[in-house]
């Protein structure tokens, strides 16, 4: 009930029209990917997800903003059963990122899909940054994974850096064609590739 009435009210308040690009078959694990602009990112997408999908998704977020008050870490264990990630430690060295990582596919198992930005961090003017490294080496963890562009539009404006309540405004949600994951493919290809695939979906 709670996570029904959250994913309403996140709707609401975002105002966010939902367009899907190309139909998602079956009940295969998946990483929905999209830029990242403001802390209700995450409960955007969540929310946009038919409730079946929903319950098999849980985000990736940072602990150190979800793990801050007891509310917010009610609803990161509780509700949105979140991933979260000790950003600093992570980017802190290597071997630190390889265990974020590693993090990551303990908690998908064999079944659960997440929600990632890969840029790392929000954009504080709404432009997508460079993607870091984390997704690709997830997907040669898990190579098996649907990889599903997710592009957010407005919500800089709706939950402003900084911002505690939200302001409601016309947000968008457009999801794209699925894909996958080459074995063989270089890092810099697999980046460059997910990325220009995100972008794609801004003008549709």
């Amino acid at each position: 009930m709670i996570a029904a009435a959250l994913a309403a009210f996140a709707r609401l308040v975002s105002g966010a029209s939902v367009r899907w690009t190309a139909a998602l078959e079956g009940e295969r694990q998946r990483v929905y990917f999209a830029n990242h602009t403001s802390h209700l990112d995450f409960v955007v997408i969540w929310s946009a997800l038919q409730p079946a999908m929903r319950r098999r998704t849980r985000p990736v977020a940072g602990a150190d903003y979800w793990e801050r008050g007891a509310v917010k870490r009610f609803l990161s264990r509780e509700v949105f059963r979140a991933i979260l990630i000790e950003r600093a430690r992570a980017s802190s060295s290597p071997s630190q990122a390889s265990k974020s990582i590693e993090q990551i596919a303990q908690g998908m198992g064999d079944d659960q899909s997440i929600i990632v930005f890969p840029e790392g961090t929000r954009s504080l003017d709404g432009e997508v940054l460079p993607f870091k490294s984390g997704m690709y080496h997830l997907c040669r963890l898990k190579p098996g994974l649907e990889l599903v562009p997710v592009y957010l539009a407005n919500m800089n404006r709706i939950l402003p850096k900084g911002e505690v309540l939200p302001v409601p405004l016309l947000g968008r949600v457009i999801f794209g064609a699925p894909m996958r994951f080459d074995p063989g493919e270089e890092k810099a290809a697999f980046l460059a590739r997910t990325r220009d695939a995100l972008l794609s979906l801004r003008d549709q």
